[in-house]
């Protein structure tokens, strides 16, 4: 990883003491997980948020992060340039999209320029590589040996869907449609345009195909924190698009979710599950990113209220906006940017229950870190139970200054390994039992 700037290094600095000023007495307080979360009273940090992020160090030599008991993992493709989600094709193949975020056209003030400089720092933005990139285990044995540029030139490409010979691809800026071949390596005819969607702020746009094939379900997160630029600049945005792939019409499925990235179908109550990041600025613990089911017209509180109806004083208010928002299912605790989700059948891991397995991209809006691992959630009954299990940790220094990795967006391969992303290591990790 190259060197973080001068600017960069005070930047870490000075958010250190400030972290230091702000938390001392504090003392550590216990992660707001599960389905009654204790979640502490806001803390509003004003302008000056607590900005807190590891400098991206990546992996060296034989180092990887620890698979809990009973498990073990190994890289499954090294080497990439931010790979951030990916799709397993019906012949094993697996399609990696390696994007980031842009750097833009400038800060705006100070804080904006420490911002950007500590978001380049963590090898969270930059040069995007706009490119979707096909892995392949020919002999089986769980490392890719051969890859290929299969998708080029897409403007932050993230989510992928295939139906029948249709790749559906989810761009920052649009949704796109190309012919799909079997065995093929490369896609050289140019994208049909589906779905105009705005770019900037929360960029992934993640896809999931409806069971029928019929419909494609778009997440778009917001703009802004907590609709800074006013409501207008965060129309069709902070929610869940549902795009009719026979009329090609789209419209708002549900609302109210500030950032939600990973989607999932749970097989028994059949509903269609997210991960979603909170706002910041309201203290470690407040609010929890979480888990949900996403029922169709739903509302689930942004930016005027968080998890059960607890209203954000910083946002001029809608009573009844308020008054109709859901409470998510399940609490991931404050900040972890739970981006990536994953449903494991029961075995699939040895001694895991059937459930979601989450890649947790990891905090910079908090005194202590969180997130950075990948880790699972139990369902019973169509419902999460239970604490987190992790899955793989150690993603951290011990002292918590420098990134090995930052998990993201997770797979089942068609062997059965769960596969995850990893945008600061390069690396697609290969989970299986020990």
């Amino acid at each position: 990883m190259a060197e973080p700037s001068l600017f960069a290094r005070l930047v870490a600095l000075v958010g250190g003491a400030a972290v230091a000023i702000r938390h001392s007495g504090d003392g550590p307080r216990p992660p707001a997980f599960g389905t009654a979360p204790a979640i502490p009273d806001p803390k509003p940090q004003g302008k000056i948020p607590t900005l807190k992020m590891p400098t991206a160090k990546g992996w060296e030599g034989d180092h990887k992060p620890t698979a809990a008991a009973g498990l073990k993992v190994n890289a499954f493709a090294k080497g990439l340039d931010h790979p951030r989600n990916m799709h397993v094709l019906p012949n094993g193949d697996v399609l990696v999209a390696e994007s980031m975020g842009e750097e833009g056209s400038g800060p705006r003030s100070i804080f904006d320029h420490a911002m950007h400089a500590t978001m380049k720092r963590a090898k969270a933005s930059g040069t995007s590589p706009n490119r979707i990139t096909l892995l392949r285990d020919a002999d089986g044995d769980g490392v890719a040996e051969q890859r290929f540029a299969y998708i080029e030139n897409v403007r932050q490409p993230y989510g992928m869907v295939l139906i029948g010979d249709t790749l559906y691809v989810g761009a920052s800026d649009a949704v796109l449609a190309y012919p799909y071949v079997a065995g093929e390596t490369r896609i050289t005819a140019p994208g049909k345009k589906l779905m105009d969607l705005i770019p900037g702020g929360h960029w992934t746009r993640n896809l999931i195909a409806s069971k029928d094939g019929s419909k494609l379900y778009v997440a778009v997160g917001s703009l802004s924190n907590i609709g800074d630029q006013g409501m207008a600049a965060e129309e069709n945005r902070a929610c869940i698009h549902e795009l009719d792939l026979t009329t090609g019409k789209s419209r708002i499925f549900a609302g109210g979710l500030r950032n939600p990235v990973g989607m999932a179908w749970e097989p028994m109550g059949g509903h269609l599950w997210t991960v979603v990041n909170e706002r910041d600025g309201l203290g470690d613990e407040t609010p929890p990113d979480y888990l949900t089911s996403v029922v169709d017209g739903g509302f689930y509180g942004w930016p005027y209220c968080y998890w059960n109806r607890v209203v954000d004083d910083r946002v001029p208010q809608d009573k009844a906006k308020v008054a109709s928002a859901k409470q998510p299912d399940y609490a991931l605790g404050g900040h972890t940017a739970s981006l990536g989700l994953c449903w494991l059948p029961e075995g699939t891991l040895p001694d895991y229950a059937a459930g979601m397995a989450i890649g947790q991209h990891g905090s910079w809006n908090r005194s202590k870190l969180s997130g950075y691992k990948l880790t699972f959630v139990e369902f019973q009954n169509g419902k999460p139970v239970g604490m987190p299990r992790d899955i793989l940790t150690d993603f951290l220094s011990p002292d918590e200054k420098y990134s090995y990795g930052r998990p993201v967006g997770v797979a089942l391969a068609s062997d059965g390994a769960v596969l995850m992303a990893d945008d600061v290591g390069d690396v697609i990790w290969r989970v299986t039992g020990a």
